[in-house]
């Protein structure tokens, strides 16, 4: 087979379930040679032979099982957000009139249910509650059911379904039951009840979602859609689609550049942050390359097109992400683990039991028979089963937002604790992510200065360069501008300034030797001094002698020896990845203490290390800030990104710390350790309920103790394992971090 791979979004999944059945559909049809499933990211990827079968294809099978492939929006991503927003409004409206007229029929059905009207009202109140806004239940049920699958949808419109035409008999014939001294219970509370919990679980867990496209839409909008090119010594806009290798194209101050090529002419500083993550923007000139997606500064460039479209490094990594995001299996809930198994079992018993009682149950058999079959579907209703691990997932996640740890999805909450390996990303995630001036040393007496620091001020107020701005930001509260006669920059080395016919020199160790100023040997021996700590340092001199030396680095957090020194104790291997140079990256990792760490790394190759640990079995973190990290992060089992951060840092990873403290991390991982011993909690108190109610309202002791579960005791005993489930989840509100 000759197979193409493509991912297409799918909507209507809610459950593991869902997502089985959608991905057993795919790989049922002819011509597909395997197909997946991302729930988490309500995606679709299937490698299919274009001749054998076509996308329409897809998407009827999909349908048939009651979801949506959305083939015409496989590449447009706004258009895809703009359906599922949709579908979040909608599914949010019909949650809110569920709720507003399921209080009425739960009032009269639980405090005035001897009324003589309260039947009628509650069977009329129940009508739009169940067949209006929980007609999705039996659609899919029924969808489901012609494929011979069940799901969770099967048993809410089983159990709700049944438990109404009960009612609606018993209201409208109470004199069968009476005649046969069975009293005419009605259970449109229940019905209603179950029909709204449900809801508001499914709207709950879609608003937890987020919105997983953005962060892709993001990264796209860093390539602008218009270009100008220079074509017959003349500017032409036009569409970046159009854009052809060879061509030359304008790249204006302030723009950001629109392919991967070299400079043909110009010089100007580009932030390739996009790129390498690094802080500092890079000083670009004829013969240097740039890359698709990072920012130009002050000047302008004219560049060759080297790589255009898909081909550049932004467009890769762009695909990338959506890759790594499509390509991860969702974690696997204990509740829907079983609803394969708990849904046949549930319905199997409760045939069973209806048959029991028909054939043993003599005169009283059919209508005992009928009793027993709601009952059983109304005690195993999923209520709590559904809200075992959502209710605890949002406790946690609002506890993690006191703590200024912003939790994206459950997904992450879920496997935090489990991290043995945490992969750091150096630049603003261990450092602060700005250049700052760490020292400044002074040779001249008292007298002169506040004179050289506003002439310093003045002559760095001058350039462009980002250390200037460092400079700059450190002197202007004592510093007053003063005038500068001659302003040259010297390109790679400094700048070359006059003030009153006196000459004055800013920039490097080159600049003084092409200017055949002498560095003297106590100077030499302190930047030396101040290199080693991975600092750069300039020279601020006139013709005869150094004026001062000015030490400027990327801080490293106060917070990140701290940090690194609990997830230490907590048994998890810290790991540095950072694009910069091997000195500056052991010093780094030195200063914090962690043992291991890579130096010049490109974002591809941070990706790949992150999968060759968990090819090694290890369960990892990544931590970034930078639209370079998105890759790993995207790739990582869990991804936290710097609230400092870019954007797209943020949407791509799960978790994201306000503070941008790393010893958040620690509090994440244990919020997440305390999470899931809640849900395990009450998963067990959802399934004793079940254990326990289901052989009870079959009738297993009846025969025994001539006791048989009432519906409406099985519809209080539902409701009280809702209760406990939901106030054991907000225990964790008073549990200190």
């Amino acid at each position: 087979m000759k197979t193409e791979k493509h991912i297409y979004p799918v909507t209507g999944m809610s459950c593991a379930g869902c997502s089985a059945s959608v991905e057993s559909m795919l790989k049922s049809l002819a011509g597909v040679a395997d197909a997946g499933v991302n729930l988490s990211n309500q995606t679709a990827w299937v490698n299919f032979d274009p001749q054998l079968t076509t996308p329409q294809n897809l998407q009827q099978a999909i349908r048939s099982v009651g979801y949506d492939l959305l083939i015409d929006n496989e590449n447009d991503h706004k258009a895809t957000e703009n359906v599922r927003q949709q579908e979040y409004t909608k599914m949010r409206a019909r949650t809110i009139w569920a709720g507003i007229l399921t209080l009425p029929v739960f009032t009269l059905g639980m405090f005035f249910m001897h009324w003589e009207f309260s039947a009628i009202i509650s069977m009329v109140f129940s009508v739009p509650i169940i067949f209006w806004f929980g007609r999705g239940f039996f659609t899919n049920a029924w969808k489901q059911a012609a494929h011979f699958k069940a799901n969770m949808d099967t048993l809410v419109a089983l159990s709700t379904g049944i438990a109404f035409i009960f009612s609606l008999l018993n209201t409208l014939y109470p004199e069968f039951l009476l005649s046969r001294g069975l009293t005419p219970h009605v259970y449109f509370e229940s019905a209603s009840v179950i029909i709204t919990f449900i809801l508001l679980g499914k709207w709950l867990e879609e608003r937890a979602k987020g919105k997983t496209s953005s962060s892709i839409r993001k990264l796209m909008g860093l390539q602008p859609d218009r270009v100008t090119i220079i074509e017959n010594n003349s500017l032409k806009e036009i569409d970046i689609s159009a854009l052809q290798i060879g061509q030359h194209v304008l790249v204006k101050p302030g723009a950001r550049v629109p392919v991967d090529g070299k400079v043909l002419d110009g010089t100007s500083f580009v932030d390739e942050s996009s790129i390498t993550g690094e802080p500092l923007p890079m000083e670009k000139k004829m013969g240097d390359k740039v890359f698709a997606g990072t920012a130009n500064q002050k000047g302008s460039l004219t560049v060759t097109a080297e790589q255009v479209g898909s081909e550049t490094i932004l467009s890769q990594i762009v695909k990338m992400v959506e890759e790594a995001q499509g390509s991860k299996a969702p974690v696997q809930k204990l509740a829907d683990k079983v609803a394969g198994i708990f849904v046949p079992i549930v319905m199997a018993i409760a045939l069973l039991s209806f048959g029991a009682w028909v054939a043993l149950g003599g005169d009283q058999g059919v209508v005992q028979g009928i009793v027993a079959l709601v009952t059983v579907l109304a005690v195993a209703c999923p209520c709590a089963l559904g809200l075992a691990t959502p209710t605890a997932m949002m406790v946690g996640i609002g506890k993690g937002a006191e703590k200024n740890i912003l939790i994206k999805d459950a997904q992450s909450l879920e496997i935090a604790h489990k991290l043995n390996t945490i992969v750091l990303d150096k630049t603003g995630t261990i450092t602060e992510g700005k250049p700052t001036v760490t020292n400044l040393q002074w040779y001249v007496n008292y007298d002169e200065l506040n004179r050289y620091k506003s002439l310093l001020y003045s002559i760095e107020s001058k350039s462009e360069h980002p250390l200037a701005e460092a400079i700059v930001s450190s002197l202007k509260d004592n510093s007053k501008y003063i005038p500068v006669d001659k302003f040259e920059v010297q390109a790679g080395m400094g700048i070359n300034a006059s003030h009153n016919n006196e000459d004055f020199f800013v920039g490097n160790s080159k600049l003084l030797k092409t200017n055949k100023i002498a560095i003297p040997q106590t100077v030499a021996q302190l930047v030396e001094q101040w290199s080693a700590k991975g600092q750069t340092t300039m020279f601020f001199t006139n013709r005869h002698k150094i004026i001062a030396i000015i030490a400027i680095a990327d801080k490293i957090k106060e917070s990140s020896a701290k940090a690194i020194a609990s997830l230490k104790s907590s048994g998890i291997e810290p790991i540095m990845l950072t694009g910069d140079n091997e000195q500056t990256a052991s010093i780094v990792a030195k200063q914090v203490g962690i043992d291991r760490f890579k130096s010049s790394m490109l974002p591809h190759e941070k990706a790949q290390f992150v999968e060759h640990l968990q090819n090694q079995g290890k369960v990892v973190g990544m931590v970034g800030d930078g639209i370079n990290d998105s890759h790993a992060l995207a790739l990582a089992d869990v991804s936290f990104a710097m609230g400092k951060g870019s954007d797209i840092a943020m949407d791509v990873a799960k978790i994201t710390l306000i503070s941008s403290e790393l010893t958040h991390i620690v509090t994440a991982i244990r919020l997440s350790k305390l999470t899931m011993r809640t849900v395990k909690q009450n998963l067990f108190w959802a399934f004793i309920y079940n254990i326990i109610g289901i052989p009870l309202a079959a009738g297993i002791l009846y025969p025994i103790i001539g006791f048989q579960f009432d519906p409406m005791i099985a519809g209080m005993a539902m409701a009280l394992s809702s209760v406990s489930v939901v106030s054991n989840s907000l225990r964790l509100r008073r549990i200190k971090l």
